[in-house]
């Protein structure tokens, strides 16, 4: 069983930066998406970023050239530098990992940009 807990969520001001860290425990592939995904307020849950085996990254198009991905295989771990906040960016975030047809969530952490 994989758990994921994240951390690094606040508050800031827009055009500040936050980075967000996940770190998993459990069995984690190499070949294993991981990435990020948001939800705000009254809004569908929506991927923000993915990170493939092979670190090529995909982005939504409202945060390509702000945010930037990376992942830590060795520990397990995937984060996301979040520049150039806006107040759009506000959503509870949250770590996924997606492997032979499971995915894993965790329990998201909170990111509020003020204007």
């Amino acid at each position: 069983q994989v758990q994921l807990v994240e951390s690094g969520g606040g508050l800031v001001q827009a055009g500040g930066s936050l980075r967000l860290s996940c770190g998993g425990s459990g069995s984690i592939s190499r070949l294993a998406y991981m990435g990020w995904y948001r939800q705000a307020p009254g809004k569908q849950r929506e991927l923000v970023a993915r990170i493939f085996s092979g670190g090529s990254t995909l982005y939504a198009d409202s945060v390509k050239g702000r945010f930037t991905a990376s992942r830590d295989n060795a520990k397990n771990s995937v984060f996301l530098q979040m520049n150039t906040l806006k107040p759009e960016d506000t959503a509870v975030y949250y770590c996924n990992v997606a492997q032979f047809g499971s995915n894993y969530w965790g329990q998201g952490t909170q990111v509020t940009v003020s204007s």
